[in-house]
């Protein structure tokens, strides 16, 4: 992957004398020498975002609780790949245009100075995801620890014994080393890890299919099925998995412009993007489902509870090479698109809160720092809740904002914008609002958000628990356009003729 730097880059065109409140190297526009990005590195974001750890975890556990026979979960889940793809191709094309980065788009729908509130929500949920990856890679080091020194065991601090916590400490150190080597050397480790990660899945299914023989299809079929969930039930589960999948994106649904504005055309992001997400998805999942169901028969002839972490898989396999190239593979991958989805974004809306005193590489070590306390929480806390509630959370947390964001530029705007404006503390300035804040976005956000989390928290709302994100982003969007459908904030009267090549915005009204 030839993949320019995130870090410094200069002004797409000359910025008017941009604010030095607002502007700094990493949240300038990216120029048009700069956009460097083909339909295979957007290819790979999506790849590695899919083939992480949790990733796995999810689909498996959703095969196994969702009461749907898995056949049902495997269609959800390449319908929710389907949707993702046109949610960020809506979200993508902006930051393509313009070359600015979420937390500066945000600012067209809530000022200058309010776009810090929802890039500081955005990089609080990324580094959430951030701490819960980064213990989900350290359970491959953990694997490959217990394989070569023969699982010590011992006692346990916050559910984690000895190597769980050597091996989280790596893995978290391992970060920090990639991430002062700059993101062409993440770009590096991305292109290896993709095509290993799926090479040791191809391999692990080999395996447990020799060994399961002809109950392999059989499992595959009916293992996942339950004759309880019919009629009606059975729709809303289906719902529910194509939700919650969509919520496991969301964190990349909504800053996707980070990485879209390094394209080249919107074309080519938009052939990456349905490569990355529908056709990556479904072979990812069809070896999920296939690799979860043989070694429900071959390593606990059809007992106990299914295991939704390739990492357990492989070492009941009692291979100690096999165990080892996966526990390599698997950690790649999931720190790969650690860096890649939960850190370069926060890192960037940290930047954005200050960006005259901190700056991208500052923003990561904060990332960097709160993330390990979250992840060393995941075992005795977080993951008590069980993956999907967490992923449904954190969905519905982010799902008003991108509700704002799309009925912003595309219906409120019509996709009149002009980048310089973005810059800008002018209170004649479109995006000035109020003191730099437009408190009718504020508010719409925070209803939708309030109505999003109580669909996964208040019993009576359980059955809206998996619709979190997308009844998140429809009342967001929908009442940012009833508080701004008579507001106009393209341009006000007086302000400045757009330069060349920037399209001009419509009159107020």
């Amino acid at each position: 992957m030839s993949v320019q730097s995130l870090e410094a880059t200069p002004p797409q065109a000359p910025v008017a004398a941009p604010a030095p409140g607002l502007h700094n190297a990493d949240l300038a526009p990216v120029p048009k020498e700069k956009k460097t990005w083909g339909w295979f590195e957007i290819f790979n974001v999506w790849t590695n975002d899919v083939q992480s750890l949790a990733g796995y975890t999810l689909a498996a556990s959703l095969f196994i609780t969702s009461g749907l026979n898995g056949w049902w979960v495997f269609a959800a889940i390449l319908l929710a790949g389907a949707f993702v793809n046109w949610l960020v191709n809506l979200t993508g094309s902006p930051s393509v245009k313009h070359g600015v980065p979420y937390a500066v788009m945000a600012r067209l729908s809530m000022g200058v100075l309010g776009a810090k509130f929802p890039a500081l929500v955005r990089g609080i949920v990324a580094i959430f995801w951030y701490g819960a990856q980064t213990y989900f890679a350290s359970t491959a080091v953990a694997l490959a620890i217990n394989a070569a020194v023969g699982n010590p065991g011992g006692g346990t601090f916050m559910g984690l014994d000895a190597v769980g916590w050597i091996s989280y400490v790596i893995v978290a150190l391992l970060q920090v080393l990639l991430f002062t080597r700059g993101i062409d050397v993440i770009a590096r480790f991305l292109n290896f890890a993709g095509p290993a990660v799926y090479a040791v899945m191809v391999v692990l299914l080999i395996i447990i299919w020799v060994r399961a023989g002809g109950d392999m299809l059989p499992a595959v079929g009916s293992i996942f099925s339950d004759s309880d969930v019919t009629g009606w039930a059975a729709v809303a589960a289906f719902f529910g998995v194509v939700g919650t999948m969509i919520a496991y994106f969301s964190a990349v649904i909504i800053n996707f412009g980070d990485f879209s504005r390094f394209s080249r055309t919107e074309k080519e992001m938009k052939i990456g993007n349905f490569t990355g997400l529908p056709l990556s998805l479904a072979f990812f999942t069809f070896l999920s489902l296939f690799i979860t169901a043989g070694a429900y028969v071959v390593f606990q002839d059809g007992q106990g509870q299914p295991m939704d972490n390739p990492a357990d898989i492989v070492e009941q396999t009692e291979s100690v090479v096999l165990a080892i190239i996966a526990a390599v593979t698997f950690l790649l991958a999931t720190v790969g698109i650690n860096l890649v989805a939960n850190f370069i974004p926060p890192a960037y809306d940290l930047a954005n809160l200050a960006p005259q005193k901190i700056s991208f590489k500052a923003g990561g070590y904060i990332t960097a720092a709160v993330g390990f306390v979250i992840g060393a929480f995941w075992v005795a806390v977080i993951d008590e809740i069980g993956l999907p509630t967490f992923v449904d959370t954190l969905g519905a947390i982010l799902a008003p904002l991108y509700g704002v964001l799309v009925v912003d530029y595309y219906i409120v705007r019509r996709k009149h914008v002009r980048t310089e404006d973005m810059f800008s503390m002018n209170s004649d300035g479109p995006y000035y609002y109020t003191r730099g804040w437009n408190v009718r976005a504020l508010v719409a956000v925070a209803l939708a958000a309030v109505f999003a989390i109580s669909a996964v928290w208040v019993p009576a709302l359980g059955m809206l628990s998996g619709f979190a994100w997308v009844i998140g982003a429809l009342i967001g969007g929908v009442l940012y356009w009833a508080v701004m459908r008579n507001h106009n904030p393209s341009v006000r009267v007086g302000a400045a003729p757009p330069p060349p090549g920037i399209d001009a915005a419509p009159s107020v009204s």
